[in-house]
């Protein structure tokens, strides 16, 4: 007899279901393991050993053999003790072999049967739907899948848990999800002292979610600006929770007992490599940009990182996913991330102090900016400078809006996108408008028109620089509240886009 269970394997962010089999049959006694398993998952069975030893269950003397089928699909990650626990206990009659053929399990086993939480239980909630069966998996991972409306999610906290729920002595009840509220309210726009023009820079990049630029000499307040977009973002809508999490869950980042609706904001350091920020490894991991889907991924010292890893962020931006191409793996993850890159002015950082002089002028300025190339700075939807503070204005009281207040114009705002796209696929908001639906949501009027042609000319924009004015116009209509874009939301939209500090 076979006894049978079934896991998964994860490609991505895409689980594929793998089915443990297990035959218990006269011979010498032996316990192997087939169907290429990895390091990790060939000593499941000495965890597996272990784990019945410490409940008295004692392995017979014959031999036992597990395969992991589809034997070429490559498995990974210490998940798989669980599911093959669970398929010997069935070969062994302890526990009802039909109940464990509809289960889909993944659970880590320690020496003394206590179940570890693992990665990847929210895409196995969603394969386990797919496929129409119970996930069982350990207890602190149970609110994270539970999330997972449609399938069954009963979290255990040991292996003797998972053979008194199956025989009927002690049944578990079915995870609740869990949510985690991360506290936002600690850093408000009111501590930025003046920088009134780049704080509508930021409320207009988070209704529309607009890649951003800010050059300004150091200490001007750049980080500060930044740091503050989380409390102006709206969280994340069910659905946007759900797929966010998903690529979380596959880094291990969900280690709270829940997902988390605050946005992502990631901010990786100037000397992270091409894998940590695009993704890859040996595992084919999701990076930086593939965990600020739907977020803010926020790049200081912007033209410090290597000149090939900002390269590849051009085709992302555009697209929203990235492939991560590895020799044993071809994965693809979402990336629909708001990019906010800072930079200083130049090397020394003082380019347009006039307090400070630099002697290396304009030179200085032109060799450091030029480490960013023409193209990926035509991506940039709103370019600012950010001047410096003086110290007297640091007495100054608060001025503008609060974060709460610029988080309700920019929240109308999105509403407002989110009826605009609701039937048109792959668009959700501004940003992402192109071809026809850009040209019926964003054609400016007349007068409008005759001054973006007119900029069009003067200033030689290019195609894409056109129609990343358009966008922005259409968000700066929306946040005043315009059915139509017109020449003051137009005019307002090429000031940004013209504004580089690097030519003056």
């Amino acid at each position: 007899m076979v006894a049978r269970a079934y896991t998964v394997a994860f490609e991505g962010v895409d689980a594929r279901q793998v089915e443990v089999q297990c035959a218990v049959t006269p011979g010498i006694p032996a316990f192997s393991l087939v169907g290429l398993p990895d390091k990790a998952v060939s000593e499941a069975r000495d965890r597996v050993r272990t784990a019945l030893s410490s409940m008295a269950i004692a392995l017979p003397s014959k031999r036992i053999t597990i395969n992991l089928s589809p034997a070429d699909l490559p498995k990974e990650g210490s998940h798989f003790d669980l599911p093959i626990a669970l398929a010997l206990l069935a070969a062994l009659d302890i526990i009802p072999a039909d109940a464990v053929e509809g289960t889909c399990s993944l659970g880590e086993l320690s020496l003394d049967g206590s179940l570890v939480p693992v990665i990847g239980a929210l895409p196995a909630a969603m394969a386990a739907a797919e496929e129409d069966r119970t996930l069982l998996c350990p207890k602190a991972s149970g609110a994270e899948a539970a999330w997972v409306g449609a399938a069954q999610v009963i979290g255990a906290a040991s292996l003797a848990d998972v053979v008194r729920h199956y025989t009927g002595q002690s049944p578990l009840a079915p995870a609740e999800p869990g949510e985690v509220n991360a506290d936002t309210s600690g850093r408000d726009l009111l501590d930025v002292k003046g920088q009134e023009r780049a704080k509508r820079a930021l409320e207009i990049a988070a209704a529309g979610r607009h890649h951003l630029m800010m050059v300004g000499t150091p200490g001007s307040g750049k980080s500060m600006l930044a740091a503050r977009l989380p409390g102006i973002l709206p969280p994340l809508t069910a659905p946007e929770a759900l797929e966010t999490s998903m690529i979380h869950s596959l880094a291990g980042l969900l280690d709270e007992g829940g997902i988390n609706r605050t946005r992502p904001f990631r901010e990786p350091h100037h000397t992270a490599s091409m894998a940590a920020i695009v993704g890859g490894g040996r595992r084919a991991s999701p990076g930086e940009i593939s965990l600020a889907h739907n977020g803010v991924l926020f790049m200081d010292e912007f033209p410090e990182f290597p000149r090939t890893v900002l390269e590849t962020l051009r085709q992302p931006i555009e697209t929203g996913e990235v492939i991560v191409a590895r020799a044993n793996a071809h994965v693809k993850y979402p990336c629909r991330f708001m990019l906010v890159a800072a930079a200083n002015p130049c090397k020394c950082g003082y380019l347009s102090d006039p307090a400070r002089a630099c002697s290396r002028v304009p030179q200085c300025g032109s060799d450091y900016m030029g480490r960013i190339s023409g193209p990926l700075m035509d991506r940039f939807d709103l370019r600012i400078e950010v001047p410096p503070v003086a110290f007297t204005d640091l007495d100054l009281p608060p001025s503008g809006d609060s974060s709460a207040e610029v988080a309700a114009r920019v929240a109308k705002a999105r509403t407002l996108q989110n009826t605009r796209f609701a039937e048109r696929a792959g668009m959700y908001l501004n940003s992402d408008a192109e071809g026809e639906a850009l040209e019926d949501i964003a054609t400016p009027d007349t007068e409008g028109r005759e001054l973006i042609n007119k900029m069009a000319e003067r200033f030689g924009l290019t195609a894409r620089g056109y129609h990343r004015v358009l966008r922005v116009a259409r968000t700066i209509a929306d946040l005043d509240g315009a059915e139509t874009v017109r020449r003051p939301h137009v005019a307002e939209a090429v000031s940004y886009r013209l504004t580089v500090p690097t030519e003056t």
